[in-house]
């Protein structure tokens, strides 16, 4: 996957966890949770566009390891989220899996970055 398309794919991720938080209930714990899971998965977009941007390679490993990070926290929201019962579980499945992937794809490419 070239840095267009995760861009693109990370964009599309952060849309679509705006789009899932707009329907979560409106109560406190609804709110906080997805305060929470707004900021994390939003950063995850706008971290990687300031990696493809690094001015050398140090700052390039240190901004995908603020994605890898907001990318793990966004799975531990969503799966509060899940836990709480706010979100029928398989409405948050596809998500958690899409964010696990996105994790998975960004600490292989640090990892890979650091060699």
């Amino acid at each position: 996957m070239n840095p267009d398309e995760l861009r693109a794919r990370t964009r599309a991720f952060s849309l679509r966890v705006v789009k899932l938080v707009q329907t979560l209930p409106k109560n406190m714990i609804a709110d906080v949770l997805g305060k929470q899971v707004l900021r994390c998965a939003t950063s995850v977009g706008a971290n990687y566009r300031a990696a493809c941007r690094a001015q050398s390679g140090a700052m390039f490993i240190a901004k995908l390891s603020i994605v890898v990070e907001e990318a793990d926290e966004t799975v531990y929201w969503l799966e509060l989220i899940r836990d709480a019962s706010l979100v029928k579980p398989e409405l948050l499945a596809e998500l958690i899996d899409e964010a696990e992937q996105i994790l998975k794809i960004m600490a292989s490419s640090r990892k890979t970055a650091r060699n």
